[in-house]
């Protein structure tokens, strides 16, 4: 006999795990299935920064056990200079966070199988039946959504998503102790999370640093090989090389170590999504992509787009006779466009413009910051385009015009 289950999703990330505790809590039968074994888990998927903001701590009700510090701004530092906003948010312990996500999910019914390799869907008529895992093994299922990120395996072989090598962004993370987040020389950063647009450390992307209390701090960088990566960028040195070149040049880690087992790398496309859904199947998290084209923050939006997918899984499955067809479960793309990911073509836009801009106009942007009134980055972050204009200046069109000709192929 067929094994059966509601809903299965593949991956037990943020998005997955949280999909699967929504719908667990509605009294679904739903089956995660994760590559990992469990003993260690997450081992190879640690890699997450795990910053996010009160938003998502209490849209979710992520508990404080899993908070590795309470943050009270975000910093924003170009090579010469800073802007500091008060913004209270949370660095997690992103390994105990998804584990707790897990037990969650499990506590609400959700079955959970670990060393499950998604291989491929299961087509019946045209449409996704189930998937098999695992070599041979198959499962069967009314809705299938795949949440691996950008393995996509599902995702890629029925034609939803079309994630490009040169939108894919690559980062490393370390976690150290000995840092000094309150030297002379720069912003305070005691429990701040500072982000850092400086094309001598990341060509083409940021790097960072989220302080995770006492002398502590999880510090990375992330860059996409774009057209300003190959402009900047240092022959020969590859992305570990550019993390350590920055801890060798900044005094804040003089005398800083590396945390033994805490380095984290990870990658995740800066794309607009092809689509989300067809028959009987839906994409969430970074398999979409959901992660936030500006500052690269993953975990809310990934939970959002989860809490998305399982309303609408909610609604294609109530009714008498259950309607899992593509028109009925376009109602997720729907809600992501409006709901968990508005605006996003102008935050991409702002997102290429940034990464074109070379450094001395980093510095202006500081300046031009400390000007403007308290709500004018929250409101590029949403991304206003009144407000991306109001930080606009003549010497702006030779990167605009470099926008242009990039959009248009040229």
């Amino acid at each position: 006999m067929r094994e059966r289950f509601d809903v299965v999703i593949a991956g037990a990330g943020p998005a997955g795990a949280q999909c699967a505790r929504d719908l667990a809590e509605r009294d679904y039968d739903v089956l995660v299935l994760e590559t990992e074994s469990e003993d260690g888990f997450p081992r190879q998927s640690n890699k997450s920064t795990a910053g996010t903001f009160m938003s998502a701590m209490t849209s979710f009700s992520i508990p404080d056990e899993v908070v590795m510090n309470y943050t009270d701004n975000v910093v924003l530092e170009s090579p010469n200079d800073h802007y500091v906003r008060k913004q209270t948010g949370a660095v997690l312990e992103f390994a105990e966070f998804k584990r707790w996500l897990v037990a969650e999910g499990r506590d609400h019914g959700a079955t959970y199988r670990f060393d499950a390799r998604v291989s491929a869907p299961i087509m019946e008529n045209g449409e996704i039946a189930g998937v098999r895992y695992d070599g041979d093994e198959e499962v069967y299922a009314d809705i299938v959504i795949d949440a691996t990120g950008p393995a996509a395996p599902l995702a890629k072989k029925l034609d939803v998503c079309d994630l490009q090598r040169d939108h894919q962004a690559i980062g490393v993370e370390y976690e150290l102790e000995g840092v000094d987040v309150n030297h002379d020389d720069y912003a305070d950063l005691r429990d701040a999370m500072m982000l850092r647009l400086d094309h001598d450390l990341a060509p083409g992307g940021y790097s960072w640093i989220f302080h995770t209390g006492a002398d502590t701090a999880k510090v990375g960088l992330c860059y996409i090989q774009n057209g300003s990566h190959h402009k900047y960028a240092k022959d020969g040195m590859g992305i570990d090389d550019y993390l350590e070149y920055w801890l060798d040049s900044d005094p804040r880690f003089d005398g800083a170590e590396r945390i033994e087992g805490q380095q984290h790398r990870g990658s995740a496309h800066i794309q607009p999504p092809k689509s989300m859904s067809t028959d009987r199947f839906m994409a969430i998290g970074d398999t979409v992509p959901t992660i936030d084209p500006l500052w690269g923050e993953g975990i809310h939006k990934g939970m959002k787009s989860a809490r998305a997918a399982a309303a609408t899984v909610d609604a294609a499955l109530t009714p008498d006779e259950p309607d899992t067809s593509a028109e009925t479960l376009s109602v997720y793309d729907q809600l992501w466009h409006s709901d968990v990911a508005p605006k996003h073509s102008a935050r991409l836009m702002m997102t290429e413009l940034l990464y074109l801009a070379p450094n001395e106009r980093y510095d202006q942007l500081m300046a031009d910051l400390r000007q403007t009134a308290d709500d004018t980055l929250k409101q590029i972050n949403s991304g206003d385009r009144r407000a991306i204009a109001k930080l606009a200046h003549l010497s702006d069109v030779p990167v605009i015009a470099a926008y242009a000709r990039r959009r248009l192929g040229i």
